[in-house]
């Protein structure tokens, strides 16, 4: 891997992951650089904060297109044009098509407020606290075909606290995930990361070299 890979990031909504990841990077804590940010929500704040940074962020209007897999073909296009090395979904609530996935097999990375396999999809605080779990957190994988199914690079617990609501959770869960997912993009960027079947085996520096 380059010395400085290159990100692109698929938001859908605020985007304060990709604005810790973006401050990471300006604080040279991040060997990456952010190459462009797709958005398909035209009323995305992600996208004001990725031009505030000044990145380069675009709307690709899923409407325009007649099927998921097209969509994504326009997607992969422009990730190609920008030759980015890891694509980062930050919030991005689309599920990529298996043709996309394979277009970036094992450089697509996403980051779910659970320990999965445990209560994947798009509800997972509220759905740890609904079941009475004492402990959740954080993952860090790679997206495979499935939801939420992709080799886990990184993982932290959560505790859930006595009073514990979905907001509370979330804001710790959060704070966890403005530590975990820089630490695996670095990681990735250094080629520190190499999958072996279901698994992500975290190399020394030496042995990445």
């Amino acid at each position: 891997m380059a010395e400085i890979c290159r990100l692109g990031v698929l938001i859908s909504g605020s985007g304060t992951n990709l604005e810790n990841i973006a401050r990471k990077i300006e604080e040279g804590r991040l060997p990456a650089r952010i190459a462009v940010v797709i958005s398909d929500r035209e009323e995305a704040y992600g996208l004001v904060r990725a031009r505030k940074h000044g990145l380069q962020a675009v709307f690709v209007d899923p409407g325009s297109f007649p099927d998921r897999v097209s969509y994504d073909r326009e997607l992969i296009r422009i990730l190609r044009e920008n030759e980015v090395d890891l694509v980062v979904l930050a919030g991005y609530m689309r599920l990529v098509s298996p043709e996309f996935v394979e277009a970036f097999r094992n450089r697509i990375m996403n980051i779910h407020p659970a320990l999965l396999p445990s209560f994947p999809g798009t509800s997972g605080v509220a759905d740890a606290l609904a079941y009475g779990v004492k402990v959740t957190g954080v993952t860090v994988h790679f997206v495979d075909e499935g939801l939420d199914t992709g080799p886990i690079i990184l993982q932290e617990a959560v505790p859930v606290l006595p009073g514990d609501d979905v907001e509370s959770l979330h804001q710790r869960i959060h704070e966890v995930e403005y530590r975990l997912y820089p630490e695996a993009i670095r990681l990735f960027c250094r080629g520190r990361l190499r999958v072996e079947g279901r698994r992500v085996a975290v190399l020394e520096e030496e042995e990445s070299r």
